[in-house]
């Protein structure tokens, strides 16, 4: 019978590293588990922010194990391998004190199946110790820290000197934005909040959500400050018929039924539609909900106005989902960009004559998101584009690509966090 070592903070952090890597689940879904519940706030927080930190830096650490052990730690060794990561993470980018960190995870390793390793372990935290440091400072921790193929995509895309800003931003973890449903400046004092450019209000992340002043209230929601961008091209859409297609969770529904649009929320997910229910009515607004997939569902009549956020690789929000670098591939981009090109020309008949149609996706990559309006057009679609300008983006005309279109980078804004990289396009239909 297999030992496991203790329901230590550490020991699950490892638990629920494995999860991620070796079992390809979701971060935010193995910090669900249920072990997390039966801590207090403060082991809860460093399990996050371990395994958030372990997972930027990942390609960091394991080059570090690289240079200390000579042959690969064989395949029955992934968990004392994944408790090594741990604790080069607490060590060399956590500022652990070395014995805490040495110690911790050798008797971790020590109290469980593959004690064996344990020596191994504590020689090369010993060695990082001495050398990890100066190790550290040598590293292109930019380069190391994102997978191949992402980098030949942001290089190809933007440029080396871009995509080299881009991975540096994903090492920081990102800060909290807010979206408030009125009184920005009353709520960025009472949440000790900066206003962004673009209206957000910013919080320094860490702490419970929860308890700040006014989430009981429903006076405002989390939304980091480029999600929130897309919903704002709509212009005025007091009175109109709105469809937010690929809804959930539910943010820019919200900031649709707040700006007094009649909103119809579609999503395939009836998982995640509980939860824009759950958010509507603690905001206590209304929005028909509609479980459908966009693609294939037709309306009872054609909107005012349709809101497209496609399912997308996400990998414009690595900085709050650095598992998402260690999951996407190049050939799953291609199936979500298929998806997107249905979900757009399916969205066509939907919108009246006149009306409008932003599309977006929370991806860096072309293929999703310029490439995908430059292939409509082309095609000869009823549609042309209408022109973001400068000042519905806080006068950010960084924001806006020669196009007309938004493309935000977490680059921007880095001076005070960065943000989230977002495309979007606003389409007119054509009479």
């Amino acid at each position: 019978m297999k030992r496991r070592p203790p329901a230590t903070p550490r020991a699950i952090a490892v638990d629920l590293l494995s999860a991620v890597l070796d079992k390809g689940r979701l971060l935010d879904e193995v910090l669900d588990d249920s072990r997390l519940a039966s801590l207090d706030e403060r082991d809860r927080g460093f399990v996050r922010m371990l395994l958030g930190t372990s997972l930027r830096r990942l390609g960091q650490i394991d080059d570090l194990i690289a240079h200390c052990v000579e042959k690969p730690m064989r395949a029955g060794a992934a968990w004392a391998e994944h408790a090594l990561r741990l604790g080069i993470c607490q060590l060399l980018f956590l500022d652990m004190p070395p014995h805490a960190a040495i110690s911790t995870t050798v008797d971790l390793v020590k109290g469980g199946s593959q004690a064996g390793f344990a020596k191994l372990l504590n020689a090369v935290l010993r060695r990082l110790d001495r050398e990890g440091r100066e190790k550290v400072e040598a590293q292109d921790a930019a380069l190391l820290n994102t997978p191949e193929w992402l980098w030949r995509s942001w290089v190809r895309a933007y440029g080396e000197e871009t995509a080299r800003a881009i991975a540096s931003a994903h090492l920081a973890e990102a800060p909290v934005d807010i979206t408030v449903a009125a009184d920005g400046q009353g709520w960025a004092e009472k949440l000790e909040a900066e206003i962004l450019p673009t209206g957000s209000l910013r919080r320094a992340a860490g702490g419970s959500i929860a308890a700040l002043p006014g989430f009981d209230q429903a006076a405002w929601w989390v939304q980091d400050a480029a999600a929130a961008l897309p919903a704002r091209l709509l212009g005025d859409v007091r009175g109109k018929s709105v469809a937010d297609l690929c809804a959930a969770p539910g943010g820019k529904a919200l900031q649709l039924a707040v700006a007094g649009a009649q909103v119809t929320a579609v999503d395939r997910s009836g998982k995640r539609l509980v939860r824009l229910g759950e958010n509507l009515k603690r905001l206590g607004l209304s929005a028909t909900v509609v479980e459908a997939d966009a693609g294939a569902w037709t309306p009872p009549q054609p909107f005012d106005a349709i809101l497209l956020d496609a399912p997308c690789s996400a990998t414009g929000t690595l900085r709050r989902h650095p598992d998402v670098a260690r999951h996407k591939t190049p050939a799953e981009v291609m199936k979500l960009a298929g998806v997107q090109a249905r979900l757009l020309r399916a969205a066509i008949p939907m919108l009246k004559p006149g009306g409008t149609l932003v599309y977006c996706t929370c991806s860096l990559e072309p293929e999703e998101g310029a490439e995908q309006i430059a292939a409509l057009l082309a095609e000869g679609a009823p549609l042309k584009r209408i022109p973001i300008r400068p000042e519905e983006v806080g006068g950010m005309a960084e924001l806006i690509t020669a196009d007309g279109d938004l493309r935000t980078l977490p680059c921007h804004l880095a001076g005070q966090g960065g943000m989230d990289a977002f495309f979007a396009a606003r389409l007119e239909k054509i009479s």
